[in-house]
């Protein structure tokens, strides 16, 4: 199965956080998925470390690229047609990289590991 992991559930994961379902850890660790990582996330997480929204504590690149190396994440380019589908999303959720992932997730037809509860009204599969 493929699977488009949203930002927080990427960071749960690589901290190792609680909040994170059992369901949600098979999907992004079973070797028998392909984990997809938006590039919209690393613009979301590089925007809330600069802004001191977000702590982490080693530099952000480096465990970045050597967590979703290690865990054979795929990256997901931005493109036009992501882009172009967000104009199209109803307004049931406001925050622009929530809807840009979204509409990655309608364009390329993955389900999207994610706790919020706003994507289930879009027509995507939400694994938790």
């Amino acid at each position: 199965m493929k699977v488009l992991v949203d930002t927080h559930a990427l960071l749960w994961f690589l901290l190792g956080d609680s909040r994170l379902s059992a369901t949600a850890r098979e999907a992004i660790e079973s070797s028998s998925n392909t984990r997809f990582l938006s590039d919209a996330s690393v613009w979301e997480i590089s925007i809330k470390q600069s802004l001191g929204k977000l702590k982490l504590a080693e530099p952000f690149e480096s465990r970045l690229v050597a967590a979703l190396e290690r865990n054979a994440f795929e990256q997901l380019p931005i493109a036009r047609p992501h882009l172009f589908a967000v104009s199209r999303l109803p307004f049931h959720h406001r925050d622009p990289f929530d809807r840009l992932i979204i509409a990655t997730a309608m364009v390329e037809n993955l389900p999207i590991v994610t706790q919020d509860s706003q994507f289930a009204a879009y027509s995507i599969d939400v694994i938790w």
